[in-house]
This record gives C-alpha cells, structure tokens and sequence, in this order.
C-alpha cells in the first residue's frame, strides 16, 4: 500500500526477495501535466507493469471495501505514503498486521511531511523506522531503525531518495525477521513527540528578516517541492539550493553581485533559484542573463 515515489524501492525489494504481493493499493489516478491526462502514481504504474492487481478506492471506510481487502487473506500489509487512512478493520485484517515505513525517528515528526520537517526544523540527524500500524497516527511500536546525518549540503531530495533505499533494505530484513520470529517491538517514548504536518502554501515565502540559520532550513526542507520563494523585481523566484554565508546588512538586501542575502541574523548564498515559468538554474548561470547587483532588494 503506497502511491509515490519513496515506496517504489520497497516494492521492489519485497518482490525481488521473493514475496507474494498479493495486491497493491495506491491512491486513485489524478490530473496531470498541461492535457490534465489521469496520470497513475507511481507504485500504480511500476505495479502494473509488473503484474500485479492494483486497486485505487478512494477510501477504505466503507464495508465492502474493507470485505474485499480481508479476502486477499494477508499474511502481512507493507504501508508506505500510502496517503489513506486505515480504519480498525484494514488494520486488522492481515494474519500478522499492518507495517509502515515511516521517514523519521519516532515519535519526532509523527505525520504527513517528516523529511521536510526535520531539515527545515535543523535536525543533524534523521531516520527511517519499521513500525506496526495502530489507529493513532504513526503512535505504534517500532520494530526496526535506520539513522543518517542530515548534512549542511541536503535537501528534501537526496534526504528522500538515502531514506527511501535504506528503508526497502529495512523492511525487506524486518519479514525476514517476522517470519522466523525474531522481531523485538519497542513501544514509542512519551517524551518528544512532534508532528510533521502538510506543508501549507503561507508558508513558503521566505521572510528575510528571520535568521540565517532558519531561511537555510527552510529553503533545504521546501526544495525541490513546492520550493521557498521571493520576488525580484515583482517575479517570484524559487530557491531550491543554498549555504550559510558571512555578511550583515538590510534584511533582503544583496550583499554582493553573487546573491548573498542579507538575513535578519547573517546571511545566505542562494546557489540555485528557479525563475517563475522556467526551469532550475544554478545561480552563476542565471546571473549572467539577468545581474542581481548588490544592493538589489528581495521582497
């Protein structure tokens, strides 16, 4: 059960060690791209073309919906950005339960965006973790922890693309250890609970006259989707990569012709930005087509 990109190498990995996937649930096919063609999700498209039964309902709350998950008769359901909420009787259907893949180390960033939240939040460290499903959100026992630094050089992306691999690794071993029945289930702490929730559009805009430290979080966490902006010249820019630099002046004000920003506590060095209806540049490279001198002001 899962529907973007982060749940393929599980799938994957759960069908190459030699499981029976019985059947695959993804989220429905949506509108996409300038035609608005329904375009499945990924699990949906990588499960078809291989074989696989792939239901899209979207619920799973009504009676003959979850009459039609028991009768796959389920040894196991692997959970992963499934993005349904799984009602008492989906969870309790499987001979053995219900397990998710959650990207981060519970209970800090319990919910939908954990990967985005640790970085814009500056965590040094995060995780992926095995966990048996309950009725609380992600509030179940976990059975199996994979950690990695998060480095001044991450984004959202290469924090996704480390979890989403060693994860697939992590759930294949833990039904590996399922099934000889070696698998120790440590009840989550009551300290240090913490939500990740859905990123919002208000929350996007950078606002220079906070810290160094917090605008370079956030540009890391919010990139490359749905990616922190600003406006030069009243076009609205994306930021998708940046570093702490060194320099003190007006909040938004460039502080030399290299897009070093002056921040409300120090400054960031903008290293990629995206023009509004154009494609991701490295900042070198847009400043040949379009100078930011210093001095020029970022709203």
């Amino acid at each position: 059960m899962g529907s973007p990109t982060f749940a393929l190498p599980t799938l994957e990995a759960l069908l190459d060690a030699g499981h029976e996937i019985a059947c695959a649930y993804s989220q429905p096919p949506r509108p996409a791209g300038r035609g608005k063609q329904e375009r499945p999700t990924p699990v949906h498209a990588f499960a078809a073309a291989r074989g696989l039964e792939v239901r899209t309902p979207k619920s799973l709350k009504r009676a003959e919906e979850q009459a039609a998950f028991a009768a796959l008769n389920l040894d196991a359901a692997i959970v992963v950005a499934y993005g349904l909420i799984l009602p008492k009787a989906i969870l309790d259907a499987p001979k053995h339960g219900a397990f998710n893949l959650h990207g981060s180390l519970l209970p800090r960033w319990r919910g939908a965006a954990p990967i985005q939240r640790a970085i814009m939040a500056g965590d040094t460290v995060t995780g992926v973790q095995v966990m048996r499903m309950e009725e609380g959100l992600d509030t179940g026992p976990v059975l199996a922890t994979f950690q990695t630094p998060i480095d001044s050089d991450d984004n959202t992306s290469t924090v996704h693309d480390r979890l989403a691999v060693s994860g697939a690794a992590l759930m294949r071993d833990t039904l590996d250890k399922l099934e000889r029945g070696e698998v120790t289930e440590t009840p989550q702490p009551d300290e240090g609970v913490t939500y990740a929730h859905k990123i919002t559009p208000a929350e996007t805009r950078i606002d220079w006259t906070r810290p160094a430290r917090e605008i370079d979080c956030m540009i890391r966490g919010l990139s490359p989707t749905p990616g922190a902006w600003f406006e030069l010249e009243g076009v609205r820019m994306k930021v998708l990569m940046s570093r702490l630099g060194a320099g003190v002046g007006s909040p938004g004000k460039t502080l030399d012709d290299g897009l070093l920003v002056a921040c409300g506590e120090g400054a960031v060095r903008l290293l990629k930005v995206q023009r509004e209806g154009r494609g991701p540049m490295e900042a070198e490279a847009f400043l040949r087509g379009q100078p930011v001198p210093a001095g020029a002001r970022l709203a």
